[in-house]
């Protein structure tokens, strides 16, 4: 059985960068999840790891390796998104 609450929202912060393809499939991966698990409250903030915001949070979470996948203020991985990982660690919420 999930342990999803229906009404909680998930907030993501996406570190990202231009060009990169992990970054691509990263925001595939999610959107996919968004459209298989419709009841999940996914707030999605894409940031560019260049900018303030992103420089910020990079050095705050250790992120060596793009894409950055922040879940709920905690550093969730870097790099290659494992998607089964990812699917667990929402559904767990």
């Amino acid at each position: 059985m999930l342990n999803h609450k229906v009404n909680k929202t998930i907030h993501l912060q996406l570190l990202m960068a231009e060009g990169c393809s992990d970054c691509e499939n990263a925001k595939q991966i999610i959107n996919e999840i968004k459209n298989k698990f419709p009841y999940l409250k996914l707030q999605i903030e894409e940031i560019n790891i260049t900018s303030l915001k992103g420089l910020e949070l990079a050095v705050e979470h250790s992120v060596m390796s793009n894409p950055g996948i922040i879940i709920n203020g905690e550093l969730f991985s870097t790099g290659h998104l494992n998607q089964e990982k990812f699917i667990d660690k929402i559904l767990t919420l």
